[in-house]
């Protein structure tokens, strides 16, 4: 297949064109119209697959879901009925010039809009927040290995904006045909260095990863320059793109439509991203009590609890990293989340567990310099006296290591 007019297509060519269109056009019906086809994939997942657990058809952020995975088998069994059927009933037609015109149009449309996405959520570092401070005190070995990607992206802004750019320019790039080779191209490498981090450190992305590199790579390869150029090391001449629409008037419009709507788009997404990561990102304004808090003397009912190592119930860490939570980490290691919302104007906090529904301020506190802080209370029915020391987590290794030209030894230890 070419995109350059061919009068007569050979039959592989309409038979891989046929999956080809089946396949990605279900393939964007069941992401625009997702809830509609819900009763038919549980009902495959139940006759099929004898489902028989409960699963959820959206909000978890993960893209590796049952639902999901049951969308693709769908989306494979029907491309696998549509394609004898369209080839018996339109075998005789020549060529489909006209309909591989708008397949890669919608292609595009969907390669441009999650590029943009996808660059926009790391040039404004909404995707990868830097390390929390609870992930300061976490063991390496207790990481996940996505939350290890996630730190390891997380930790440079540099990186984010460079990888950021890289998708905004295939994006970019895949606008005008005469550029979309190339735009392809760079969209192929990004995606397919995204797809192997899928797979080799366990993100939940890994089928829409695929995807996006399939369209990126049929995208590039059915201009067919790229056999002669990168294979043959031949030279090429300049290539006549087939399109349906000669009218001169229309392309105009279309030109000022995409320029306009580009400016529009990217005016939104910047402004977008920008507060959100104002708001929730690492420019993110910092609760009163920001910080990793040590427990230096921990007093329940009037008994002073020793720091041992063994004990589910006396604090060791008070973290707080966002507002209204905390994250309290007792002597075994455990990690508990609550809720912590701190009236600087009165000096109290509501600490409750996450489940518990209270809105009654049951600690005060002393906070008479920025390292040291006591918490006076009660919590489930024990009376709690607390002091803590501030923790400077700019000083761990990750925050205090700075880049460096000049390294006579690898900084390994």
């Amino acid at each position: 297949m070419t995109q350059e007019y061919q009068e007569h297509w050979s039959k592989t060519s309409k038979l891989i064109f046929k999956i080809l269109f089946a396949y990605f056009t279900l393939y964007a019906l069941f992401i625009l119209l997702d809830p509609f086809f819900e009763p038919l994939f549980r009902w495959v997942g139940i006759l099929v697959f004898k489902i028989d657990y409960e699963y959820t058809v959206g909000g978890t952020a993960s893209g590796d879901t049952t639902y999901k995975y049951l969308s693709s088998f769908v989306n494979a069994i029907l491309t696998l009925l549509i394609v004898p059927i369209w080839h018996f009933l339109d075998n005789s037609r020549k060529n489909y010039n006209t309909l591989f015109y708008w397949f890669l149009v919608l292609l595009r449309i969907i390669l441009i809009a999650t590029m943009f996405l996808y660059a926009f959520v790391k040039i404004f570092k909404v995707q990868f927040h830097s390390a929390s401070l609870t992930h300061l005190l976490e063991p390496l070995g207790n990481l996940y290995p996505n939350r290890l990607a996630w730190s390891f992206f997380g930790f440079s802004e540099s990186y984010n904006v460079f990888l950021g750019s890289l998708e905004l320019l295939g994006g970019l790039l895949l606008i005008p045909r005469r550029t979309q080779t190339l735009g392809s191209l760079i969209i192929l490498g990004v995606m397919t260095q995204v797809l192997v981090m899928n797979f080799t450190f366990d993100i939940a992305v890994k089928l829409f990863s695929i995807h996006l590199v399939l369209m990126a790579l049929i995208v590039f390869v059915t201009d067919n320059r790229f056999i002669n150029v990168f294979i043959r090391n031949k030279g090429v001449e300049s290539y006549k793109y087939f399109n349906p629409i000669s009218n001169k008037k229309y392309h105009k419009v279309i030109f000022w439509v995409k320029s306009i709507g580009l400016i529009i788009i990217i005016g939104l997404l910047s402004y977008n991203f920008y507060t959100v990561e104002k708001l929730k990102g690492d420019k993110r304004v910092k609760p009163i009590l920001y910080g990793i808090w040590e427990v230096s003397n921990f007093i329940k009912n009037g008994d002073t609890l020793p720091p041992l190592t063994t004990d589910d119930y006396r604090w060791r860490y008070l973290i707080v990293d966002f507002k209204d939570k905390a994250t309290i980490k007792t002597m075994d290691e455990v990690k508990h989340k609550y809720t912590f919302i701190t009236d600087s104007t009165s000096k109290k906090i509501i600490v409750n567990k996450n489940d518990t529904e209270s809105n009654e301020y049951n600690f005060e506190y002393v906070n008479s310099n920025s390292d040291e802080l006591i918490l006076n209370g009660i919590m489930d029915l024990d009376t709690l006296e607390i002091s803590l020391i501030k923790v400077n987590h700019r000083e761990f290794n990750l925050y205090s290591r700075e880049f460096n030209w000049i390294i006579e030894r690898p900084y390994n230890d």
